[in-house]
């Protein structure tokens, strides 16, 4: 794969964004050399064994912003991802989720969106909580700034095999599923319909334990999913739609994350 382009300028829509918290610093890409790496990150995480090099690369990344974390002493890529900024819910089609779920019923949403997307820690560093904590912080400061209303995007289990995940798949379906008024439809050829073919009481731990980090993250903020998820063979994950109305946010959550970002007005926020 190649790498992308040079991110086009979008002046006064991209938020100024430099957070530095402990041993991480997060921070919107400045050149074509920092998508790169991203990408070099990305095919790491989702598509290449340590000893393969290679680019995880798309159209959709030169009409996106690119976030990196990376460790303040070394310079070292830690974990990045992308957000792509819609007006309203005209514009859902121009979205990544949308090549994989029907979202016509979030066309009529009225307010700002950003979807985010290519989340990925760098396998060395997979288990320090503070990694996830400073990406959380970063896109505080994005949407607050940039006044979204809804955040959303893919977030995947790795593997196509859903036996592993069936407790996790039935807490979903018991306690998540999107309100029906934005409820994504099927349209990718190969779905796991949860929703439909579950009858399980969920095993609440075994279902947190197999619920990736994102997403656990995405739920504990009043976060939604679709009723269905996505068998997506070249990345070799299942995926489920996931949104988050900022409105919907435990304000608890919404401070302390707030806090991380460095933040000190009183507008909406995603913590």
């Amino acid at each position: 794969m190649q790498p992308a382009a040079e991110l086009p300028s979008r002046k006064g829509q991209i938020p100024v964004l430099n957070l530095r918290r402990g041993r991480f610093a997060a921070r919107i890409t400045s050149g074509p050399g920092d998508i790169e790496a991203a990408q070099r990150l990305r095919y790491r995480a989702f598509r290449a064994t340590d000893e393969e090099q290679g680019f995880d690369a798309d159209r959709f990344d030169a009409i996106c912003s690119h976030v990196l974390v990376e460790e303040s002493r070394t310079g070292r890529l830690v974990c990045c991802f992308r957000l792509l900024p819609l007006a309203g819910g005209a514009e859902i089609g121009r979205s990544y989720a949308a090549q994989y779920y029907e979202l016509s019923a979030l066309a009529s949403y009225q307010g700002r969106m950003v979807e985010m997307g290519r989340f990925c820690i760098d396998p060395e560093f997979a288990g320090d909580p503070d990694i996830l904590r400073v990406a959380w912080g970063a896109m505080t400061r994005f949407v607050d700034e940039g006044g979204v209303e809804l955040l959303f995007g893919c977030s995947s289990f790795a593997g196509t095999g859903t036996q592993a995940y069936l407790d996790a798949f039935a807490m979903l379906k018991e306690r998540h599923l999107a309100p029906k008024r934005w409820l994504p439809k099927v349209k990718a050829p190969d779905v796991f319909r949860f929703a439909r073919r579950l009858r399980r009481k969920p095993d609440a731990k075994r279902a947190m334990s197999t619920m990736p980090p994102l997403l656990r993250t995405y739920l504990m903020m009043g976060g939604w999913v679709s009723d269905h998820a996505v068998v997506d063979r070249d990345l070799n994950t299942l995926h489920v739609f996931t949104g988050l109305e900022i409105a919907a946010i435990p304000p608890a959550r919404a401070r302390a994350l707030r806090g991380v970002g460095g933040l000190v007005r009183t507008k909406r926020v995603v913590p």
